[in-house]
């Protein structure tokens, strides 16, 4: 099969299928790439979980009922109708989970913009492609960079509200690689104590991270001492959860954070909460704000400055794991939904 997508069955997404894609020709302005490798981590399932409401299936359409998850990753220009893009170019960006996609073209600084009619009205972050020779940390900037810039938002946006009056942050799915991409920098700034939720199984790896000032485990939750007031950062999105936190803090929590939902299977919603009303953070909403506040540059000036020793140490506690063609993907993407791949793996995916 030379072109081919993997396809998510909306409604379970348990049900996902290798599909043959056809791989038309160009109009003009428009460039094909050739989709060399993607990351794919628990937070992709959250663009699944969230598709519909926040448009993640709008990126890259599929036949009705079906979805493409995006992924970050990397592709090479195949074919081109586009003046500023040439066969054998390289770009990092917003990818589906297949071997093609079809950009229209808008030159920016360092690489281009897709400004595809079915595009134009999505969150621009989204849509940028930034030119990438070859490195070494290539795969690890996959896996991490697009979730270090939620955490570093968070951070940011509690950091500026200091912190609520916060003494102890508390991160649900402690686990996953935002919270750890956010509790490193919680535990940079020392502004307060950084406090991981996490299962068993996975509290012996989010100790030994060093970003967390206390690690509990989700049945500790009603009993452990944590310092109040108390700021939550839901990454779980798991309603029993967050209900059981907002019960066992009440008006000593000072602020709710909704951003993922990495238990996907978990009960959502749960009607009125004990303490503040859970309040949704939107990344692309803090990157417009920030942008404005920072000037040109400035974000991306921050931005690289706290990446530069996260992505340093990553290779402490995180392994690749590579897999080559669909069957593999396939393979990956079922253990990832099902939470079978462990939270030391980065899982590298080559169509």
């Amino acid at each position: 099969m030379a072109s081919w997508d993997l396809l998510i069955d909306k409604s379970d997404l348990r049900r996902a299928s290798i599909a043959p894609a056809v791989v038309a020709d160009l109009g003009e302005g428009q460039a094909r790439l050739a989709i060399e490798r993607f990351a794919l981590t628990a937070n992709n399932i959250t663009y699944a979980v969230f598709g519909q409401a926040m448009r993640y299936w709008d990126f890259f359409p599929a036949v009705e009922g079906q979805g493409r998850i995006p992924v970050w990753g990397y592709a090479t220009v195949e074919a081109s109708n586009h003046p500023d893009l040439a066969v054998g170019q390289r770009f990092y960006g917003y990818y589906p989970m297949s071997t093609h996609l079809t950009v229209t073209p808008r030159k920016t600084r360092g690489g281009f913009a897709d400004v595809a009619p079915h595009r134009v009205d999505l969150p621009p972050v989204y849509n940028q492609y930034q030119l990438a020779a070859p490195a070494p940390l290539d795969d690890h900037q996959a896996l991490l960079r697009p979730l270090f810039i939620t955490g570093f938002l968070i951070e940011d946006f509690l950091d500026e509200n200091e912190l609520f009056g916060a003494r102890s942050v508390v991160l649900t799915s402690a686990s996953s690689k935002t919270a750890i991409s956010l509790a490193f920098r919680l535990k940079q700034r020392g502004k307060a104590r950084v406090v991981g939720l996490t299962s068993s199984r996975n509290a012996a790896f989010v100790e030994a991270l060093g970003y967390y000032d206390q690690v509990v485990t989700y049945d500790a939750v009603p009993t452990a001492p944590i310092e109040e007031p108390v700021v939550v950062v839901d990454f779980a999105g798991d309603a029993p959860l967050l209900r059981a936190v907002h019960e066992r803090f009440g008006d000593a929590l000072a602020y709710s954070c909704l951003v993922g939902g990495t238990h996907w299977e978990a009960e959502r919603g749960g009607g009125d909460l004990p303490g503040p009303k859970p309040i949704f953070f939107f990344a692309p909403d803090r990157i417009r704000k920030r942008a404005a506040d920072w000037g040109p540059g400035g974000l991306d000036q921050r931005h690289d400055a706290a990446w530069a020793p996260f992505v340093a140490d990553a290779p402490r506690w995180m392994t690749v794991a590579h897999g080559v063609g669909a069957s593999a993907i396939a393979e990956v993407y079922q253990a990832v939904l099902e939470g079978r791949a462990g939270p030391e793996a980065g899982h590298i995916l080559q169509p």
